[in-house]
């Protein structure tokens, strides 16, 4: 503490277990302090940050804010800004001008290189896959994009397309596409419909917004086709975790935040293993840490070939 000014030293690793410290201590930490006029966070020590250790900023930007109190970033190495560029935080987290004397000594290819945080983001011959089944994707849905457009303008006025902001690798906010499955007004209407999950995440099986046709794609994840284009541009994977929306991660405990290790997939364990029954987003957080602890190439292909069998199999969908 210095006139006014709360100095906080960040651990070498901004983990799991160090974010969960951080993000419970911090509102403390500012009560404590009569006459605060900012704080700074000190990175000198860190040389690690996961999607726990982003989430544990953006609740402390938060707390931050609410108090009126400046909040700074002081030594930034290149994995923390790397992180924190991607995600969009370098703009709601100033870095102080003295520590920013440490990014042009980065070499082209130190600046290009992701975060450190799951190996499957950095693996050269996940993402060739993911390209490869990403244009077989599109060519499909330019096959039937015609077709399935009709069916949705005939049964419900409105685009064809529907998109949504929803939150990618490391919590970074993308635009995900679908064919319309839901009447215009769905969000809207959202607040009418019975929640049957519990926890961070929607579901209803009878949703009254979803149409005819709607319930169609659905059940044969036609709807979701468009989303190759997001699995090409690298928002998204073939394989992965369960995407999710900005309003169900505003309800994250610090550890749920491990999940955004990978990128989130087209399909996943939260496919193969029932998406329809489940209902606990405890499961589904299990689910997704699951995929990270076995994830290999293999393990992908593995996969593939089960979202195929349940794609073909009787109670296939999403209710």
């Amino acid at each position: 503490m210095r006139n006014g000014v709360l100095i906080l030293q960040l651990p070498p690793r901004l983990t799991v277990a160090e974010a969960v410290a951080f993000r419970s201590g911090f509102a403390g930490w500012l009560a404590e302090v009569e006459g605060l006029r900012q704080v700074v966070l000190d990175f000198g020590g860190t040389a690690i940050i996961d999607s726990s250790g982003i989430g544990a900023l953006v609740g402390a930007i938060k707390t931050a804010q609410e108090r009126a109190v400046p909040l700074e970033a002081w030594s930034l190495n290149r994995q923390v800004f790397l992180a924190l560029q991607m995600t969009g935080l370098e703009k709601v987290l100033p870095i102080t001008a003295h520590s920013e004397g440490l990014l042009p000594q980065l070499s082209h290819t130190e600046d290009q290189r992701p975060p450190l945080t799951h190996p499957s983001v950095r693996s050269a011959v996940k993402r060739g896959l993911d390209v490869g089944g990403a244009l077989v994707g599109l060519g499909v849905t330019a096959l039937l994009f015609l077709p399935i457009a009709l069916a949705i303008r005939l049964d419900s006025p409105g685009p064809i397309l529907f998109s949504q902001v929803r939150c990618g690798w490391m919590g970074r906010h993308f635009r995900i596409w679908k064919f319309r499955s839901m009447v215009t007004d769905a969000e809207r209407l959202k607040g009418s419909v019975v929640n049957q999950a519990q926890g961070a995440f929607f579901k209803n099986d009878n949703d009254p917004r979803i149409t005819r046709v709607g319930r169609i794609l659905r059940k044969t994840s036609l709807d979701e086709l468009p989303q190759f284009w997001n699995v090409l541009i690298g928002d998204m994977s073939l394989i992965g975790t369960r995407p999710a929306t900005p309003d169900e991660v505003r309800r994250y405990a610090i550890p749920s935040w491990q999940r955004f290790d990978v990128r989130p997939g087209l399909s996943g364990e939260w496919q193969v293993s029932g998406r329809s029954s489940i209902r606990d987003f405890e499961d589904v957080i299990r689910l997704d840490l699951r995929y990270q602890q076995n994830w290999s190439l293999g393990y992908d292909l593995k996969l593939i070939v089960r979202t195929f069998l349940v794609l073909f199999s009787r109670n296939s969908g999403a209710a």
